[in-house]
């Protein structure tokens, strides 16, 4: 984005900037967003935006890939799921869910999904063919229902099976569509950016400048574990791929659209209300944190394989 003619980049900038702007109002102006009618309604209605959400980011993942590619893909981004259910499971049972003020929906919403177009971006740079094309199966770790299958299935969610169904449908038919008639892709994928900008501005005008501030240490220590811990195990699975690693590293990051897990979550079960808005700004912090710290780490990984490959050819 723009200010006073210079460009300035923003991490997540289509949904953090809507969001800021959404949380201003609702800081010093709340009467403004009460006033009825679709102000309201659009305020109130971050369930429905986030389903609406899902729909145009399936109609963006393709199911074209190579099998090694797949492989790679699967790998890394099952080994992002796991360790985020294992440590959130560790904090719900262990810390009494309040692990630095981090809870079990904090550490699972900003560690099970990646930010896919970073991913592409720095794998472009680092990466080889394999790792660019496993991009295809990361970008189905997108959104609120992975969350959602991990804290169900770690028994830290009340979830029906048919309310899970119901947060995939969206995502599935979007995925039917867009690789049923190609066409309809690209209608949904010119469609993703403004959706995220209205689900932004909703999620933040149900926020405040004080809960930001509370949830601010936390979450750029989330962020910090997402990196480096998270892609720690995720390097160690792309390598026992055949990889180098950096695919691995590249895949460190929290998408921009886990800030709208917590609201997700608590749509279908109450018991999430009260970190709510707590989950929502430390994933926040998280986004902006893992991308910087993610491009850091890979490129270090990708260092140290220049240096390896050059070692072996000099012996």
């Amino acid at each position: 984005m723009k200010i006073f003619n210079k460009k300035i980049e923003i991490p997540g900038d289509t949904i953090i900037v809507p969001m800021f702007i959404g949380c201003v109002i609702n800081t010093f102006f709340p009467q403004v967003l009460k006033i009825g009618g679709f102000t309201t309604a659009i305020v109130q209605g971050a369930g429905p935006l986030v389903g609406a959400f899902l729909f145009f980011i399936g109609g963006t993942i393709s199911l074209k890939n190579t099998p090694k590619a797949v492989g790679r893909g699967a790998a890394i981004i099952t080994s992002k799921i796991v360790v985020s259910v294992v440590l959130g499971l560790l904090v719900a049972k262990v810390f009494n869910d309040n692990f630095l003020g981090l809870s079990a929906l904090a550490i699972i919403g900003a560690m099970s999904v990646a930010n896919n177009a970073m991913y592409a971006g720095i794998v472009e740079v680092y990466g080889n063919e394999i790792d660019a094309g496993a991009v295809g199966i990361t970008t189905l770790s997108v959104g609120p229902m992975v969350t959602m299958a991990a804290l169900s299935s770690a028994g830290l969610a009340n979830i029906s099976i048919w309310s899970l169904v119901g947060t995939i449908l969206p995502l599935v038919l979007g995925i039917a569509l867009g690789n049923a008639f190609p066409y309809m892709k690209k209608v949904l994928s010119n469609g993703v950016t403004a959706i995220i900008i209205i689900v932004g501005f909703c999620l933040g005008a149900n926020m405040s400048f004080m809960q930001i501030i509370q949830g601010g240490l936390p979450g750029i220590i989330l962020g910090i574990i997402t990196t480096l811990v998270g892609g720690f195990f995720a390097i160690f699975a792309d390598k026992a791929t055949g990889g180098s690693g950096i695919a691995g590293a590249a895949i460190s990051s929290t998408a921009a659209s886990a800030i709208a897990t917590p609201a997700a979550l608590s749509a279908v079960d109450a018991s999430f209300k009260a970190v709510e808005a707590t989950a929502t700004t430390q994933i926040t912090a998280s986004v902006i944190v893992t991308a910087i710290l993610t491009p850091i780490l890979t490129a270090w990984v990708a260092k140290r394989v220049d240096t390896t490959e050059q070692a072996k050819i000099m012996n």
